[in-house]
């Protein structure tokens, strides 16, 4: 089926158009005039449309005049940034083979670096007539112009001073995730006109709670521009999250309280300033335009064959790995092209300094499967930009063979959700989970010790922004998502949660002291254990989402960090800090190598040792013993620090976890070198201050449900 001409709207005086250049791709200013390139493999002809300030009236439609290397493009001279454009693109309409053109519905330029206004959801938005006998295979011819977000040409132009990357070594890197808007929408300090914005989150008094909590990098939910869901719109609700992305380069313009660029730049300048890394969680493996069904926004119309993952037996339909309705295809070149060219613009022109890539395993999957050679995550790792920034991977997705935590290659980070479940499982109370606890706190060598990979490779977690939040876990059994209107059918069931006797909140002093010790159980083992530790913004002190474990659609005081602590709160964010301090303080803790239990003859040295509640070493049955909830870390300070066989110098400490409910005694052990232990952490006397000096061999009466830290001292000469 061939398109219809959209009618043509009042038009001025032609431009003065020129050839142009093919590269770079989107919108350039050269100071002189601006250049537009845009990619499409199959289109017939570009119309480039101009806008006024507003975006509301369109006022020109300008054929782009060249064709090179499937880049149209052309040069409009005495153009300058603030330029309101859009796109409508030419070609087949024909659904079965792939091809979906309607130069009708005005497009997105997937390389736009700022959009104005907001989706407003219309029939209008869509390729196909609602409705119409012939479902999608039908053909529009409404314009989409008054309903969707133009693009803004944009000076890049910015004086950075003295910014730098911060550049945190992964030994140290502790994450701190958090949502743009979230974070600041309550914060006393944080003045109203600010609150949910780059500018906001820039706040001194914001940025100095999270320096002093001891972090190094803040991880951000998706500030790429995205759209919310109309059927969330209809309920009052909306996309809070982010994971809808519908342009790559451009920043969320809600999250733009000057409506400018550099807002974002200074965030990251005050952010840096503070001494800290700047990590954007990206969704590049799927955009907002849906399946079939979906409207026409972006790369649907500019070219669909090349930019998804189609049905090879029926191109009609989408492969949808993400479970969003379309998956983008990295294996196409330009796709590829696009994702690299967004992360070189957020790593080099916004000084961002890592990413967390949403549903990882797509991006690395060709037609056939999951492959860790895949171009992208090679050219991420080849890249002389990129490799040097922290890339982490989300290693699942629902496709085939979607589970890879792992497998990505060296270079990689993952998140680690086997470390998530085990702890939360331990730590409830459950049967049987001393060997993988102990394989957990360990970084997870089972599955990262190789190929030279390191214990950063693993990053840990209790909470993430996908789940309850920590004070949630420890208070509820069951998940509370009714406020999201589905019947509190959505979300896991899997919460491997325990709510100590009581579902929700209760005025039982014994109950509210356990919730208390068991969160502050999880934060120790998240930050005493080897690998990369990640929090959750609000967790610190007890922040709570009313038992709702899927907050996606919650731009709401659920969703939104609450700052009015209570004494609790105030008490365990203390503990949080002092476990900071310490991670810090001791390298041992955050070691480069793994703890792998051999002898190293060498030296004369066991890199770690597990103790049995009377002193002596693991046995296998005791490994296996169901019922077994107590053991001991021995970590040597001897042990070999790197490839060179010497021995280290580093604190020998000793950790020791009781998921019993009850008290186990704890017999001491003698260890060289040393002449007592001093207690540095008890998980059940978080008002411990002053170190704790313990004798060989004596028993300590480890409280139930509770962990400690000692720390091997000498006697003073």
């Amino acid at each position: 089926m061939s398109p219809r001409t959209p009618k043509k709207t009042r038009s001025v005086a032609p431009s003065r158009i020129r050839e142009g250049l093919p590269f770079p791709l989107g919108a350039t200013w050269d100071g002189l005039g601006v250049n537009f390139a845009l990619f499409s493999a199959n289109a017939t002809k570009v119309e480039l449309c101009l806008f006024d300030s507003s975006g509301e009236h369109e006022l020109e439609r300008i054929e782009l005049p060249e064709y090179t290397d499937e880049i149209y493009h052309g040069y409009l001279p005495d153009a300058h940034p603030g330029l309101v454009y859009g796109y409508r693109v030419y070609g087949p309409y024909e659904p079965q083979n792939g091809h979906r053109f309607n130069p009708n519905k005005l497009l997105i330029d997937p390389y736009a670096k700022q959009l104005v206004g907001s989706l407003k959801w219309s029939e209008a938005l869509f390729g196909y007539t609602i409705g119409h006998p012939d479902g999608d295979l039908s053909f529009d011819e409404r314009d989409s112009a008054p309903f969707v977000p133009k693009c803004k040409v944009i000076d890049p132009a910015f004086t950075w001073g003295r910014d730098q990357r911060v550049s945190v070594p992964w030994e140290r890197t502790i994450i701190y995730e958090a949502h743009t808007r979230g974070i600041s929408m309550r914060h006393p300090g944080v003045p109203e006109h600010l609150r949910g914005t780059f500018a906001g989150l820039a706040n001194d008094e914001l940025l100095g709670h999270i320096k002093e909590l001891g972090v190094s990098s803040i991880e951000l939910l998706p500030i790429h521009a995205f759209v919310n869901d109309q059927h969330l719109l209809d309920k009052g609700l909306n996309n809070y999250w982010g994971y809808n992305s519908i342009a790559f380069f451009a920043p969320h313009p809600r999250y733009l309280a000057s409506g400018k660029i550099a807002e974002f730049k200074e965030m990251v300048a005050h952010l840096h300033d503070a001494g800290l890394e700047v990590i954007l969680d990206v969704v590049y493996n799927h955009t907002a335009e849906g399946n079939e069904r979906g409207p026409t926004l972006s790369m649907r119309g500019i070219d669909n064959a090349s930019y998804y993952r189609l049905m090879p037996e029926d191109k009609r339909y989408y492969i949808n790995d993400s479970g969003t309705g379309n998956t983008l295809d990295l294996s196409h070149p330009c796709v590829l092209q696009l994702v690299t060219d967004s992360l070189r613009y957020w790593a080099g022109e916004m000084h961002v300094d890592g990413f967390r890539f949403d549903l990882a395993t797509i991006l690395g999957r060709y037609h056939d499967g999951y492959s860790e050679r895949h171009g992208f995550l090679v050219a991420c790792r080849q890249d002389p930009m990129l490799s040097q920034v922290k890339l982490i991977a989300e290693p699942w997705d629902c496709g085939p063979g979607g589970y890879q935590v792992g497998n990505f290659a060296p270079g990689w980070a993952e998140w680690n959700d086997r470390f998530r479940d085990t702890v939360r499982s331990f730590w409830k109370g459950d049967e049987g989970m001393l060997a993988d606890f102990a394989a957990r706190i360990t970084a997870s060598g089972d599955l990262f010790n190789n190929r030279g990979r390191r214990p950063y490779s693993s990053i840990n977690f209790v909470t993430a922004h996908d789940g309850f939040t920590l004070r949630d876990l420890v208070s509820y059994n069951d998940k509370h998502n009714e406020d999201n209107d589905e019947n509190n059918q959505d979300g896991t069931h899997n919460n491997l949660s325990w709510n100590c006797g009581v579902e929700g909140p209760t005025d039982d002093p014994a109950i509210n002291a356990l919730r208390m010790r068991q969160m502050r159980n999880y934060f120790a083992t998240l930050l005493l254990a080897q690998g990369t530790p990640m929090i959750v913004a609000g967790d610190e002190f007890s922040r709570t989402q009313h038992g709702n474990n899927n907050a996606y659609c919650q731009d709401s005081e659920i969703g939104w960090v609450n700052w009015d602590l209570d004494q609790d709160g105030t008490e365990l964010m203390a503990f949080v800090k002092r476990l900071t301090r310490l991670r810090l303080a001791y390298p041992i803790l955050r070691r480069s190598r793994f703890l792998v239990g051999d002898y190293n003859e060498a030296i004369g040295v066991k890199d770690v040792t597990w103790l049995a509640p009377d002193g002596s070493e693991m046995s296998v049955e005791q490994w296996e013993d169901p019922h077994g909830r107590c053991l001991g870390m021995l970590m040597d300070g001897r042990a070999q620090e790197s490839g060179i066989a010497r021995p280290g110098a580093e604190a020998t400490m000793l950790l020791i976890v009781n998921a019993y409910h009850d008290v186990v005694p704890f017999k001491l052990p003698a260890v060289p070198e040393g002449d007592y232990w001093s207690l540095l952490v008890d998980t059940d006397r978080p008002q411990l201050r002053k170190a704790q000096h313990l004798a060989f061999d004596s028993l300590f009466e480890v409280q139930g449900r509770a962990l400690l830290l000692l720390v091997l001292q000498r006697e003073e000469e």
